[in-house]
């Protein structure tokens, strides 16, 4: 094993030399920490011998210098570990770093051009390929990230000036190595176009459009769809200019030609699965294809598509929806109203929800109706976008989710006119005609079986009423029972005590239905349907039916259902269970069906669900990130299920969380609806620290007021304060500090009364919070160490290992640096007894900026890389960003903007993912500053006026600046 050093071969006694060599040539001209070397040439479990092995590596390799005519004095022994000095011109990755500078600041695009080449004449293949270590791994992907962004920047800019024969190969290659990568595919097919080979271009595209659809279900961007449209049609202004007439050859639409800004976001597809067997429909769909027609001079279209029950509304909608897709290459929004359940969807409830699909999230939503309403209508006034507003109930409902701009149009469902919206077209949607249910039937059934017994498929259309609903459930029972011949389902339904019910149109036809399948039932699948009608709207996991009925499983009771078309199986969630779901009518009817039940038994019942839930919400927190927002148990009773199910759910707790996010809500209003206070509470408390890692504050602040009410209403004052405690860090992130203030010191009042020691101090602490935020430090300080007192005082290490985190944080702020130091120091070692590698990052992120105040920036980054990458294990993006900002100060104080720059431009995109306008802002400041610094002045009046856009919003939203977002606990 060799290296090579200023032509001469140098040997490497073995890879932990090579590796050793590699990790101080990333960082050449910078001390390399001992620590540093360690994990490199150990990727674990380091021998206790590790350092003196260091230090013969470095011996070696100095001896082996010295053979081949360089000096040992390469490597230098430095405090805390070692530096080798290279020139530029010695090492590849500095002359590659500098030439990358070089470009940057050329203005001419001949010139960047030139010295991005030279940059990329300095790579011989990937990054430390023949240096396997896990903790080179990330340099490794950073650097060849590096080189595939300078070689994607050159090869636009050549095209750019129209040398796209030049660059037709390096884009094919650069196609295979990045197949998602759509800007590579855009200039390779306007590379292909211009050369005169559109049909290569259009095969591009193609193969792109597989790719996506099949590993990542999505659509190429509105942009390269716009591009493959320009060539289909061959415009003329993808036609190559040269330089001399002072345009640009990039495509209009391209990425490449737009302003400096945030990334596009992605097209919303939330439009559910088209119904595969949809037939007819034809007069309806023309209408609404009509009415959809951008061409056509009314602008922003309503259409409501009005029906009884079971006339396949949704289905019209879906498909019409569907076909109408290119007319809105900005995505489609579907929101479910569900007018007709018992819990009707509240438009502000709505309104947030659409605002997360359209990339606003956390604080960044506004808490009024009508100020959700406005972003909504402000963020769609530049989108082609179809609203489909499922099961609406009344004009109140939907007004607020009407977009109102020109290149919009909303399709609405109702079993009522809506006659209140303005401008509105209603399309009155009737029953199947006879050629369509046969159709439909036919589809579902078989050509065979119907083709055998013709009269009979007429006549079991006939008892259906042509109703798509009744069509459907017969069907799906001859689906089920291949060996029936169709005059068995016919003799069946001919009876009108033993009908479908579908003959007519209304509530009793399908409550008919319904009755008829449940007579066919075994008693326990009747229980089971009547029981799961009173967990409300959801789309609910296969395990509720166990518990429900008091058994392991629920398995078979539940298959009998879905074979009777009671329960629709609906999809495979993201954790690989399938997912069951109740039709409004029918959940309609299980309800009445369980009236009758004792209520003991189905209050038992809904208890053993909940108790479910719980343990499940407690398993799956126990797996997440540290945090100290989960509540100690209360008395709740608590079900498991069988240990191998529960270790498969939770098994990625915040995919759990994700998928069941509806049904948590769900289960805290179902147990408050029900009195069962101790239960709502638990669940409202439990799902906090995943709300708080997601920055969920709109569940959040839902959740814990429903529960809330119900243990103010019970006088359980543990489970208030424990609510009280949640909604009080979470006005903090909301920058509401009187809201925070009132809550948090009900919270401390009703933990020194009920003697929860633990909650007060948390209660306390949070409060510190509050008062340092306001400025108020002194008062910030005294709640500190009366919360840390109480936390030695009750021998919580958890607790005191954050507030002695606390403890430093105040003090540095009051610069006393040597008891800052030794607060650090002892929350530090708290953590790390503790094994709580969460706390550990979290106190070495704070304790950077000691570092950095002593002038020691390779120390705080130190502390600042090895708490990233402990962030970004555990997922916790928010606390990442955090600490990329912290990063991105350490290199602006040293004005590097090479390395500032990476580091504050991530920080700034996960803020504005969060919705923390405030941190996203001082990522921008810093940035333009720096540039400013460093004389490079557009792109620092780019950074400052994107900052200053972000601090007028603030302005907007909260009317005068708010003091800076407290930082995660």
């Amino acid at each position: 094993m060799h290296a090579q050093i200023t032509g001469h071969a140098v040997r490497l006694d073995g890879p932990r030399q090579a590796k050793m060599l590699a990790a101080l040539l990333i960082d050449a001209n910078t001390v390399v920490a001992m620590e540093r070397l360690v994990a490199v040439m150990w990727d674990t479990n380091a021998p206790a011998t590790a350092v003196r092995q260091v230090q013969d590596a470095v011996s070696g390799l100095r001896r082996n210098f010295v053979a081949c005519g360089t000096p040992a004095s390469l490597i230098s022994t430095r405090r805390g570990g070692y530096e080798i000095h290279l020139a530029r011109d010695q090492l590849d990755l500095l002359q590659f770093d500098h030439e990358r500078s070089l470009a940057e600041q050329h203005t001419d695009p001949i010139d960047k051009a030139v010295a991005l080449r030279r940059a990329l004449v300095c790579w011989r293949g990937s990054a430390l390929i023949d240096t396997r270590s896990q903790a080179l791994e990330i340099d490794a992907a950073r650097l060849n990230e590096q080189r595939a962004a300078t070689h994607k920047q050159c090869l636009a800019i050549e095209l750019d000036l129209g040398r796209h024969r030049e660059v037709i190969d390096e884009l094919t290659a650069l196609c295979r190595e990045h197949p998602y990568d759509e800007h590579v595919a855009e200039h390779l097919m306007v590379a292909l176009y211009r050369c005169r080979r559109q049909g290569e271009a259009l095969q591009v595209y193609e193969r792109l459009r597989r790719t996506l659809a099949d590993e990542l279900g999505v659509d190429p961007t509105p942009p390269l769809q716009a591009l493959h449209q320009r060539i289909l049609t061959a415009d003329p202004a993808l036609a190559a200019t040269t330089p001399a007439d002072g345009l640009s050859a990039t495509p209009r639409d391209s990425p490449a030609a737009a302003p400096p800004g945030p990334a596009m976001a992605m097209p919303v597809r939330q439009l559910p699965l088209d119904v595969p067997d949809f037939v007819g429909r034809v007069e309806a769909l023309a209408e609404i294809a009509e009415l959809l027609d951008r061409s056509a001079p009314n602008r922003a279209p309503v259409a409501v598509i009005v029906g009884g029950p079971g006339v396949g509304k949704s289905c019209l909608v879906t498909h019409a929806a569907r076909l109408a897709s290119a007319h809105f290459p900005d995505g489609q929004l579907y929101l479910n109203l569900a007018a007709t359940s018992n819990e009707p969807r509240d438009p502000g409830l709505m309104l947030a929800e659409a605002l997360r699909a359209l990339s606003i999230a956390g604080s960044a939503i506004p808490n009024s109706l009508s100020e959700r309403a406005a972003l909504y209508r402000s963020l769609l006034v530049d989108r082609h976008m179809l609203v489909v507003l499922d099961d609406a109930g009344h004009a109140d409902q939907v007004l607020p989710l009407l977009p109102g701009a020109e290149g919009c149009a909303v399709l609405i469902t109702s079993r009522t006119l809506l006659t209140q919206l303005p401008g509105a077209r209603h399309i009155d949607l009737d029953v199947l005609s006879p050629p369509e249910a046969r159709k439909l039937f036919t589809g579902i059934v078989g050509r065979r079986r119907v083709e055998g017994e013709p009269g009979e498929a007429d006549a079991i259309l006939g008892c259906c009423g042509n109703l798509p609903l009744a069509i459907r459930i017969a069907s799906g029972k001859l689906t089920g029972r291949p060996a029936w011949s169709l005059r068995v389902l016919r003799e069946r339904i001919e009876d009108e005590s033993r009908r479908l019910a579908e003959l007519t149109i209304g509530d009793l036809s399908v409550r008919a239905s319904v009755d008829l399948s449940l007579r066919l039932l075994p008693a326990d699948a009747v229980r089971a349907l009547s029981l799961l009608g009173l967990l409300g709207p959801y789309t609910l996991p296969g395990w509720v039916v166990g518990p429900l009925l008091d058994r392991p499983d629920g398995d078979e009771v539940l298959d009998t259902l879905v074979d009777a078309s009671l329960v629709r199986l609906t999809a495979t969630d993201a954790l690989g269970q399938p997912r069951y779901r109740l039709h409004d009518l029918i959940r309609t009817c299980a309800i009445e069906n369980a009236a009758p039940l004792p209520a003991a038994d189905k209050r038992d019942a809904i208890i053993r669900v909940l108790s479910v839930w719980l343990d499940l919400v407690r398993r799956a927190t126990d797996r997440l990130p540290g945090g100290l927002l989960a509540a100690a148990p209360g008395s709740a009773p608590r079900r498991s299920l069988p240990d191998a199910v529960v270790a498969r759910l939770v098994a990625e707790p915040f995919g759990w969380f994700d998928t069941e996010r509806d049904n948590l809500l769900g289960a805290v209003k179902l147990a408050a609806d029900w009195g069962l206070d101790e239960l709502a509470w638990e669940l409202a408390g439990g799902t906090a620290t995943y709300y708080d890692h997601r920055c969920l504050y709109q569940d959040w602040q839902h959740g814990h007021q429903i529960a809330l009410a119900a243990t103010e209403a019970a006088g359980n004052a543990p489970g208030t304060s424990v609510l009280l405690r949640g909604l009080g860090q979470l006005h903090i992130y909301q920058d509401e500090f009187d809201r925070a203030t009132h809550a948090l010191k009900t919270s401390i009042e009703l933990c020194r009364d009920s003697g929860d020691k633990r909650g007060e101090a948390l209660s306390v602490a949070m409060l510190s919070t509050v008062s340092r935020v306001q400025g108020r430090d002194d008062e910030a300080l005294e709640h500190v160490e009366q919360a840390l007192a109480i936390a030695v005082g009750e021998g919580d290490r958890q607790i005191e290992a954050q507030l002695s985190c606390s403890m430093a944080v105040m003090r540095l702020m009051q610069d006393q640096l040597e008891e800052a130091e030794s607060w650090f120091t002892g929350a530090l070692r708290l953590a790390r007894a503790l094994d709580d590698e969460h706390r550990v990052a979290v106190v070495l992120r704070r304790f950077s900026r000691l570092h950095d105040r002593r002038h020691d920036p390779d120390e705080a980054l130190r502390c600042l890389w090895e708490a990233l990458a402990t962030f970004e294990g555990l997922a916790d993006e928010r606390c990442a960003a955090y600490t990329l900002l912290e990063v991105g100060r350490v290199y602006a104080a040293q004005d590097d903007l090479n390395r500032a720059s990476p580091a504050l431009e991530r920080a700034a995109g996960l803020f504005h993912r969060h919705g923390d306008r405030q941190d996203e802002a001082t990522c921008w400041e810093l940035l333009g500053d720096l540039n400013a610094a460093v004389g490079i002045q557009h792109m620092a009046r780019q950074h400052r006026e994107r900052a200053l856009r972000l601090w007028q919003t603030i302005g907007e939203i909260n009317q005068t600046k708010t003091p800076a977002r407290p930082s995660s606990p």
